[in-house]
């Protein structure tokens, strides 16, 4: 009896042990015979039956194609396929696309542009090579809107070229499913490497040119600066000097009618000072000599 019991607790282990082992196989061959399958994120999974196409499935997670498709969906692993499409937003760029001015001149673009699957049905049946038409049409639209135009123009006014060209694209684009995103034409450049070389001179020497102007300029500036500074600054001391004999005078006016010895001795001490300034020769006679006979021995 203990041997019975004992083995019937191994049967439901055992039991268990093999369903978690066959549960891998059993969802690996429904999702081969497509009673399931898994959607990710920005992605299309298009259904096709007896090469027409069934209907898609675009919402993210785990997904029943009986349940949208009918049974039929049970054919499609046998008799039909199904196609994957992201949906996720493709950035590319184009480069060295030539183009002439309006004066002739050769220039390179570059532009840069994004799209996404928006109708995954167009993108895989309407057009056999989609990204190849999309670009060689990106390419074409860059060519006929450039051309032609004004050097200054198309150096200067890229955003709205980029719109020109966005919106001559889209409706091609949306007829192969695609839905264009931001065009933006990244570099104007010149190809001829000669006339970069003269442009280049050029800009050179009108910069020199445009230097030396302003440094003249300021010199000028500076040089008129210091001529009127030193005009103001002139009279203000000729205004001094022409004030000085008016103070001086009213002062002595003043002393010499308060007391006029004081007035005598200061016009003697500035007299003094005078003499003294000239460096000119001075005599010193006694006051009871002859003033004639003393002249006439240094005379001989």
């Amino acid at each position: 009896m203990e041997d019975i019991g004992g083995f019937l607790v191994v049967i439901p282990l055992l039991s268990g042990l093999l369903g978690l082992a066959f549960l891998p196989l059993v969802l690996s061959m429904a999702k081969v015979l497509g009673i399931y399958t898994i959607v990710i994120e920005c992605e299309s999974q298009v259904y096709t039956l007896f090469g027409k196409v069934v209907g898609t499935l675009t919402k993210p997670g785990i997904q029943f194609p009986v349940r949208q498709f009918g049974p039929r969906a049970l054919l499609i692993p046998f008799f039909g396929k199904r196609y994957k499409v992201s949906s996720r937003i493709r950035q590319s760029y184009l480069r060295k696309l030539m183009v002439n001015s309006e004066e002739g001149t050769p220039m390179g673009v570059g532009i840069w542009y994004e799209m996404c699957v928006n109708d995954p049905v167009d993108y895989l049946f309407v057009n056999s090579n989609p990204e190849g038409s999309l670009e060689a049409n990106v390419a074409s639209s860059t060519i006929s809107s450039l051309s032609n135009l004004e050097m200054d123009k198309m150096l200067e006014d890229r955003h709205s070229l980029s719109r020109t060209v966005r919106t001559s694209v889209s409706p091609l684009s949306e007829k192969w499913g695609y839905e264009l995103g931001s065009v933006y034409i990244r570099k104007v450049a010149f190809t001829d490497q000669a006339m970069v070389k003269n442009i280049t001179e050029k800009v050179v020497k009108r910069l020199v040119q445009v230097t030396s102007a302003m440094k003249q300029d300021g010199e000028n500036r500076v040089g008129l600066i210091r001529s009127e500074t030193a005009n103001k600054v002139s009279r203000k001391m000729a205004e001094a000097t022409a004030k000085r004999p008016e103070v001086v005078g009213g002062t002595l006016n003043d002393i010499g009618k308060d007391d006029p010895e004081i007035l005598e001795a200061v016009l003697e001490v500035m007299e003094t000072e005078q003499l003294l300034q000239s460096e000119a020769p001075v005599e010193v006679i006694p006051k009871e000599a002859n003033v004639m006979l003393t002249l006439g021995r240094d005379v001989s």
